[in-house]
């Protein structure tokens, strides 16, 4: 590629910003205004031009996917051997490289989770703590410690002037924080943030070390540098040393990570540390609608604090218009995730692909009402981080299949079958069909991994249609290194703090209350304007369609003490100035007319989600025909194979009891029932009744 097409197509200040190939250059960019592209554009021109070869280029990522797609991107431009890594990466593999040579011996194993050795130092302190979540808040104050350079015997001190509050007191924390270390040292074992420091070390102490480190890279690119930890920042001094060949690219309005160590004041006074810096902003908007766009610069309009008075960025949108943001009010949870399940079905009706949607919340514990009420309403989804893609047995099994065609020419076995049909039977050996299996199991997930292999195969043909088997495996296997996941066929299920350089064509941001946004712990004006700009980050996910919902109670029948999020405030038209955002409180009417179901047997109100299904507390007697319960069985797996869908899809085993036990004898009967629904009772319910009645 030539150096000047690397620049066709970039806006103004990308351009800019790719032209500004000698550092110190500081790119501030908005959500959604391409500032990978213009990064990776940057790079790839640096090295056309010969301002650098790719190989003395390092591009610091903070997620191995971030890392993975820049590659990709790079490769595509035509600089190909540019190192682009997490901190973590790249010091790992300087340090495991310089090991041998300087230290000798057997290096440190890397532990991936401090869980189990904070559990075995907490024991060693006479701490039994069996609460994981405890265990997980001392090891988060444990890493936060590391990355802010406290050592044990100053913990206490400097969590009280951070205003940290762990749920365990500091005076064990720094007792649970001293054994840590000292079993670490022992068991020969290394943390992240140890490995960070570790590596610091060697550097500092060998000159020559360092001198090969510098001679290797010469010209560093950072993105994210809202999110860096003084740790960090220490790494990457000690690697760029006096020179100045440094581009850092971050948004303040997105600085979320301030509880984990990381403080946006590296970005906001990058040019008083390098004063000859060029700084470029990135603001037009290229990802969301005018509408979407609008909503987040209000809500970032508000902000105060030192971040939004120096460096205020304020998006303009370039998409045409689209769907107002809808701010929806529910009587309680229960009623609030039924509705945004019935909001995905319709979208995916109306030709949204499932895998374009996400539902975002302010804590993982919000993930199971969101799951329960997806699967009665027979939508596929996809919890974020539940488990690593690549580390799948399904899908370990295939990439040795494929890696093992591969080696046997696949290919020529194959001949004129090309790279997708040559992939799916490939991976029919490991189990996929071309149907998804019934039920929302371990077969369904399985299916569904083999399913997004065989779809990447066909984003790799369109994108090479000369790609072969050969080129699939090697992208797999790159991928895997970088756990780069394919796209799941789902809704996505993710926490607010999981979202960073995710979009989707549609997003419901749910729980919107004081109290869960912000949260209830944020306390200082600080960590209340961080809970503000979390909020930002959600609603800038979207590129269409925004939904912003809250619920006044958590059951229903409860006492409605929730608010709405103070953030929301003169944005919905329920409070304040209105704007044009629409607010849609029908569903709030509904559970404000109705109190809590009673049981059709006893009568007590029924708060849980399978009681109210059931119509009956789920210890109370109830009449089952089970020969039924088997024929509606029967009837939905004939239907799924039928409509080529998941047995779930049509109804969930819960539902399908309850219909057995209520006996309806008419549609108005059947739609009572919950998890039937208007769409499902046009599609199923005369086939239900037929059952029911000619029994």
């Amino acid at each position: 590629m030539q150096a000047e097409a690397v620049l066709a197509g970039l806006d103004p200040e990308q351009r800019a910003v790719a032209e500004a190939t000698r550092g110190p250059v500081c790119v501030l960019a908005g959500a959604g205004t391409g500032k990978t592209r213009a990064i990776t554009h940057r790079i790839a021109y640096a090295t056309l031009t010969g301002v650098v070869t790719p190989q003395r280029v390092l591009a610091v990522t903070f997620t191995t996917r971030a890392a993975g797609e820049l590659r990709s991107r790079l490769r595509a431009l035509g600089a190909p051997g540019v190192q682009a890594r997490t901190f973590h990466a790249a010091a790992l593999r300087q340090l495991s490289y310089f090991w041998p040579k300087v230290v000798g011996g057997d290096p440190p194993k890397i532990i991936e989770s401090k869980l189990g050795l904070v559990r075995d130092a907490a024991r060693e302190c006479g701490i039994r703590e069996s609460d994981p979540s405890r265990l997980r808040d001392i090891a988060s104050e444990i890493e936060w410690a590391k990355v802010t350079q406290h050592r044990p015997e100053d913990y206490m001190d400097a969590a009280s002037r951070a205003g940290r509050k762990p749920s365990t007191d500091v005076v064990e924390v720094a007792r649970v924080y001293a054994e840590y270390d000292r079993l670490r040292r022992e068991r020969n074992l290394l943390d992240f943030e140890g490995m960070l420091e570790l590596t610091v070390a060697v550097l500092h102490d060998e000159p020559q070390v360092l001198r090969q480190v510098r001679d290797q890279y010469r010209f560093f690119v950072v993105d994210e540098f809202q999110d860096v930890n003084p740790l960090q920042k220490m790494l990457l001094d000690t690697w760029l040393g006096d020179r100045d060949d440094l581009c850092v690219v971050g948004d303040p309005n997105q600085t979320i990570y301030s509880f984990t160590g990381a403080t946006s004041s590296y970005l906001l006074d990058f040019t008083k540390e390098h004063d000859a810096a060029k700084v470029v902003r990135l603001v037009r908007d290229y990802r969301s609608t005018p509408q979407v766009v609008k909503l987040a610069n209000d809500v970032i309009g508000r902000a105060r604090g030192d971040a939004a008075k120096r460096h205020k960025l304020e998006l303009v949108a370039q998409r045409e218009d689209g769907p107002d943001p809808v701010f929806s009010e529910y009587g309680d949870d229960t009623s609030e995730v039924a509705d945004v399940a019935r909001r995905c079905r319709k979208l995916i009706e109306e030709g949204v692909p499932a895998r374009e949607i996400a539902i975002l919340f302010r804590i993982n514990a919000q993930s199971a009402r969101v799951e329960e009420a997806l699967s009665d309403a027979g939508v596929p989804y996809v919890v974020r981080g539940a488990e690593r893609f690549f580390e799948r047995p399904e899908v370990r099994e295939a990439v040795v299949r494929l890696r093992g065609a591969a080696r046997a020419g696949g290919d020529a076995e194959l001949d004129g079958l090309g790279l997708i049909q040559t992939v799916r039977h490939v991976l029919m050996g490991a189990g996929l069909t071309d149907a998804p299996p019934d039920g929302a199991g371990a077969a369904r997930s399985r299916w569904e991994s083999l399913a997004a292999l065989a779809q990447l195969a066909e984003d790799m043909a369109v994108d090479n249609p000369s790609a072969g088997l050969d080129a699939f495996v090697a992208e797999l296997e790159e991928r895997a290194a970088a756990q780069h996941a394919p796209t799941l066929e789902g809704v996505t299920l993710a926490s607010l703090h999981a979202t960073k350089g995710l979009e989707w064509d549609a997003v419901f941001l749910i729980g919107l209350t004081d109290g869960m946004m912000p949260i209830k712990y944020a306390e200082t004006p600080e960590q209340i304007e961080e809970e503000r700009r979390l909020l930002y980050v959600g609603v800038t996910r979207a590129r269409a369609h925004l939904h912003l919902s809250w619920a006044l109670s958590r059951d229903p029948g409860g006492e409605r003490y929730r608010q709405p999020s103070r953030f929301l405030d003169g944005l919905t038209g329920k409070a304040g100035t209105p704007t044009p955002a629409r607010v849609d409180r029908a569903a709030s009417r509904r559970t404000r007319r109705s109190g809590p179901q009673p049981c059709r047997v006893c009568g007590r109100p029924l708060t849980a989600a399978i009681e109210q299904k059931l119509g009956r507390c789920e210890d109370c007697p109830a009449e089952l025909n089970e020969e039924i319960l088997l024929a509606l069985k029967d009837w939905r797996a004939r239907t799924a194979e039928e409509r080529r869908e998941p047995a779930f899809v049509i109804f969930t085993d819960s539902t399908l009891q309850a219909i057995a036990e209520r006996a309806p004898s008419t549609l108005d009967e059947l739609a009572q029932i919950p998890g039937v629904g208007r769409v499902k009772l046009d599609r199923f319910g005369r086939d239900v009744l037929s059952l029911l009645t000619g029994r």
